[in-house]
C-alpha cells in the first residue's frame, strides 16, 4: 500500500496583539540570558533602548565593538562591499582575504591563518589541528576558563554549570587551577595534545594571571612536546593595549584564537598558528568563514585599532585611577572588580545610572569598554560606578 501522501499548510503569524518584544522573546526566542532593556541604536561609545534612553556602554558587545557603536569607517567599508559581493563561499578566492589574512599574521608575529565565524569555531579549528599535526588526543585547560559553547570548545571549557549537562564531551581534558604551574606539569604528558590558556581569563571576571605565569607554561609545553595554544578571543585585538595579551610577555604560542574585536560586530572569529603548523587541503573548512562582509568588516576595523592602540593603556589607567580604592584588575581596557555576591545589584544600580557594566564570574565586575572611549567619558562612568558601589545596602 503506498505511503499517504501529507499535507501541510503554514499557519499564519499575527505578532499584533503581543505588545512588545518582551513578549514576542517569551513565545518564541528560546531563552539565554535573563535580559532588561533592548538596545535599537548604537553610536560610539554609547547606546539607545527602545524607550529611547541612553546608556554609557562598558560592556560593548561583551569586548566585541572594539572600534565603538558603528563606527563610520567600518559602517562605510561593510556598505561598499555589500554593493559589490556578499558571498560566493571559499571554492573561489574571496575579495579581501588574502589581505586581511597577511594583516593578521603581521599583527600577532604568527604563520598562516584560518578564518572562521566565532570565537567557539576558532576553539573548534585549534582542537583540530592540534590533533592532526601532534597525533595526540587529549587536552589540559585552566579552571575558570571559558573557550565556548559548541560541544568540542566546552569540552576545554571549566565551568562546571553550562559543561557537566552535556558531559561526556570530547576531546578528553583535564583541568588544572590557574596559575598552578605544577598542576601543569603533573597533568600534561604523552598523549596531550595541547594546552590551552586564556592569558587573561575573561568570563571569569579579568583574573591577570601570576608574573612567570605565561613562561611557565611554555617552558612545559616544550618540554612535553605539547602545543600551547593561546585564547585571546577576549584580550587580543588591541584589547590589553597590545595586540595580543600574550605580547606584553615574550612567550610565542603555537596557536593563537582570535574573535570578538576582530570585526566591530560583524560576526568573526579566527585561527593563527605559528609557521609551519597548518591544515592541509579537505582538513578544515567552512561555507561562511572568511566571507568578503566579513573581511571588509574586519580590514576596517584593523585601521581603526592601529589608531588608537597607543592609547588603550592610557585609558586603562585613568580607569584604574578613577576606581583605585576597589582594587580594580586593569590590563589597559580589560578592567575587573571584586564586587561579590551583589554584582547583579551594582550592576542594575549603574544602569538604572545610564551605564552599563557586566557581572561575570564570582562576582566580578567586567569593564570592557570601546577602544575608542574619549577620557571624559571615562570619567563620567568610574563616578556612576563609584557612586554605585559606594550608595549604601544593597
Amino acid at each position: 500500500m503506498p505511503p499517504q501522501k501529507r499535507s501541510y499548510t503554514v499557519p499564519e503569524l499575527d505578532v499584533t496583539g503581543m505588545k512588545d518584544y518582551r513578549e514576542l522573546d517569551a513565545r518564541y526566542y528560546q531563552p539565554v540570558f535573563t535580559r532588561e532593556i533592548q538596545i535599537v541604536r548604537g553610536s560610539g561609545s554609547r547606546v539607545w533602548d527602545a524607550d529611547g534612553r541612553e546608556y554609557l556602554d562598558l560592556v560593548a558587545g561583551i569586548a566585541v565593538c572594539s572600534t565603538g557603536h558603528c563606527h563610520p569607517e567600518v559602517v562605510e567599508a561593510i556598505t561598499r562591499q555589500a554593493r559589490e559581493l556578499i558571498h560566493c563561499s571559499n571554492l573561489y578566492y574571496v575579495p579581501g582575504q588574502g589581505e586581511l589574512a597577511a594583516e593578521l599574521s603581521r599583527i600577532t608575529g604568527m604563520g598562516k591563518v584560518f578564518l572562521a565565524n566565532s570565537g567557539a569555531e576558532a576553539t573548534e579549528g585549534a582542537i583540530k589541528l592540534a590533533r592532526v599535526r601532534t597525533g595526540r588526543k587529549r587536552f589540559v585547560a585552566f579552571t575558570h576558563g571559558f573557550h565556548g559553547r559548541t560541544l568540542g570548545s566546552l569540552a576545554v571549557t571549566h565551568k562546571p554549570a553550562i559543561r557537566e549537562p552535556f558531559e561526556p564531551l570530547e576531546p578528553k581534558c583535564t583541568f588544572v587551577e590557574y596559575g598552578d604551574l605544577e598542576g601543569l606539569r603533573k597533568a600534561v604528558d604523552s598523549d596531550t595534545a595541547g594546552v590551552f590558556v586564556e592569558p587573561i581569563q575573561g568570563e571569569a571576571g579579568v583574573i591577570i594571571p601570576p608574573e612567570g605565569f605565561l613562561e611557565g607554561v611554555r617552558e612545559i609545553c616544550d618540554a612535553k612536546g605539547a602545543l600551547l595554544i593561546a585564547d585571546e578571543v577576549q584580550s587580543g585585538m588591541g584589547r590589553t593595549g597590545r595586540w595580543l595579551a600574550l605580547q606584553h610577555t615574550r612567550v610565542q604560542a603555537d596557536i593563537v584564537t582570535l574573535a570578538k574585536g576582530i570585526a566591530s560586530g560583524f560576526p568573526m572569529g579566527a585561527m593563527v598558528a605559528r609557521e609551519g603548523l597548518e591544515f592541509r587541503k579537505g582538513e578544515h573548512g567552512s561555507t561562511f568563514a572568511g566571507g568578503p562582509l566579513a573581511c571588509a568588516a574586519a580590514r576596517a576595523t584593523l585601521r581603526v585599532i592601529e589608531r588608537v592602540l597607543p592609547t588603550v593603556e592610557a585609558k586603562g589607567e585613568r580607569f584604574r585611577q578613577g576606581l583605585a580604592r576597589y582594587n580594580p584588575r586593569v590590563r589597559g581596557l580589560m578592567i575587573g572588580i571584586t564586587v561579590g555576591d551583589h554584582c547583579p545589584k551594582v550592576q542594575k544600580r549603574c544602569m538604572d545610572r545610564g551605564v552599563l557594566v557586566n557581572c561575570a564570574a564570582d562576582g566580578n565586575m567586567r569593564l570592557v569598554p570601546p577602544l575608542t572611549i574619549p577620557e571624559g567619558e571615562i570619567d563620567t562612568a568610574t563616578g556612576v560606578i563609584d557612586e554605585a558601589l559606594g550608595a549604601g545596602p544593597l
